[in-house]
């Protein structure tokens, strides 16, 4: 009989959920919650059993009894860097998910977690998360910055970046750990990475600071005018914070980050919707062939997952530089809730151990 698995997975102002039969999606849906819904909670963590109610009314109302759950699995949240895979949600965990020092900032993803391990203490059922954002399996030589007072981090879409990589080698008729790959999920923030043998062995920092521009974020960027920048008394730290990971990119050249509407501005004859566009898509073009040297020149296939896969004009522009590098596969869109509920079952049907995460 199928291992049912209750997948969960908070945004900012939304909470998408999901329940699988093995692999048969039984339903999804987003909760969208108003702002105001939200007021009254002072941290982003007290908001759990406000979440936590209206996922089980949710599920109530697709007809399905929490008791018929084998497990549940919440999204990952900024917890230290740990190695890709299941993780059992534990009371270390829960602790530095309550830690904005960790990381810096908090995150509705850390959410995840608290629901999904009061759900399944109440039906004494396992509750996991799996490949958080913050999952690091660098080599040591990728961590070098050029200054020793600064490392370099792995920041990435982890979830949608190595379910696709599972995908991927699948459909090359071979095990994960037996491909090298190049993973880019292109969405508000791109991530672009080499995956060898299976592992995320170099990646740009997706939130801040490293690889192409993207629809909201900013890149890497000269250091010297950034620097300039952060002196000019325009921002406080904060405010270039959030310009540099909210606002910046196609949002700040062109106003909007729709990959949509910027399409059609191209396809109507704005000139600078192409330039900044196409500059993109450079960029983007040259983290891969970056990737590929990381890899020594032996990848197995190129892959592209995320919204901004939809629209042709980038695809093509990107393929139109790497296509000699490996093979091109589009995964459009994420598949976040199949990611989650998946790394739940792999645990439950015996085919991956998961792990204990420590302080």
């Amino acid at each position: 009989m199928s291992k049912r698995i209750l997948a969960i997975n908070p945004g900012s102002t939304s909470t998408k959920i999901a329940v699988y039969d093995g692999d048969k999606p039984v339903f999804e849906k987003t909760l969208r919650h108003d702002p105001v819904e939200l007021e009254p909670y002072p941290t982003i963590i007290d908001q759990y059993e406000f979440r936590k109610k209206i996922v089980l009314e949710a599920m109530e109302e697709n007809s399905v009894h929490p008791n018929t759950l084998d497990a549940v699995v919440g999204r990952g949240g900024l917890v230290k860097s740990v190695p890709g895979g299941t993780f059992r949600i534990n009371e270390a965990m829960l602790h530095d998910l309550r830690d904005p020092s960790l990381w810096g900032r908090t995150h509705a993803s850390n959410l995840g977690a608290f629901i999904a391990d009061s759900i399944a203490q109440e039906l004494r059922i396992p509750g996991f998360i799996v490949d958080p954002v913050v999952v690091d399996e660098f080599d040591d030589l990728a961590r070098i910055s050029g200054i020793p007072e600064i490392e370099r981090k792995s920041l990435l879409h982890a979830l949608n970046i190595r379910y696709i990589a599972r995908l991927m080698a699948g459909e090359l008729g071979k095990e994960l750990k037996d491909v090298n790959l190049v993973g880019v999920h292109m969405g508000g923030g791109i991530s672009v990475a080499a995956i060898r043998a299976g592992r995320v062995v170099d990646v740009n920092n997706a939130l801040l600071g490293m690889g192409p521009f993207s629809p909201q974020r900013a890149g890497a960027m000269p250091i010297g005018d950034l620097l300039e920048l952060a002196y000019s008394g325009k921002f406080t730290h904060q405010e270039l914070i959030k310009y540099l990971t909210k606002t910046a990119g196609l949002m700040a050249y062109l106003g909007t980050d729709s990959g949509i509407e910027v399409a059609e501005r191209i396809q109507k004859g704005d000139a600078k919707a192409k330039l900044i566009t196409d500059a993109m898509c450079y960029q983007v073009a040259k983290e891969i062939g970056a990737c590929a040297t990381v890899l020594k020149g032996k990848v197995d296939a190129v892959f592209f997952s995320g919204g901004l896969v939809y629209n042709e004009y980038i695809v093509n522009e990107i393929r139109s530089r790497i296509e000699f590098i490996a093979p091109v596969h589009l995964y459009p869109g994420e598949k976040e809730m199949e990611a989650l509920s998946q790394g739940g079952l792999r645990v439950l049907n015996g085919l991956e151990e998961a792990q204990d995460y420590k302080y």
